[in-house]
């Protein structure tokens, strides 16, 4: 297992960002989980999900997404 990360970013609304970001981090396992951090570059937002994972495997569900394509796992609906 090894520190894995999800970033969001936008220059709309920070609102959606976190959102986004919340409704990511909501389906990890919770003991997954490390942190949340936000950054800005003028109107250019940033918000990363840090987390323990295997690359190859759902955040969620730990399902083997080896080869997967569709950036969903089939198993348990998480986008990866």
């Amino acid at each position: 297992m090894r520190v894995l990360h999800k970033m969001f970013r936008s220059t709309k609304s920070w609102d959606k960002l976190f959102n986004d970001a919340t409704d990511f981090a909501t389906s990890l396992d919770p003991e997954k989980l490390i942190s949340i951090s936000h950054s800005a570059d003028s109107a250019d937002g940033v918000v990363t999900v840090w987390y323990w994972g295997d690359p190859e495997h759902s955040p969620k569900c730990d399902y083997n997404l080896t080869g997967n394509k569709s950036g969903r796992c089939p198993e348990c609906g998480t986008t990866v």
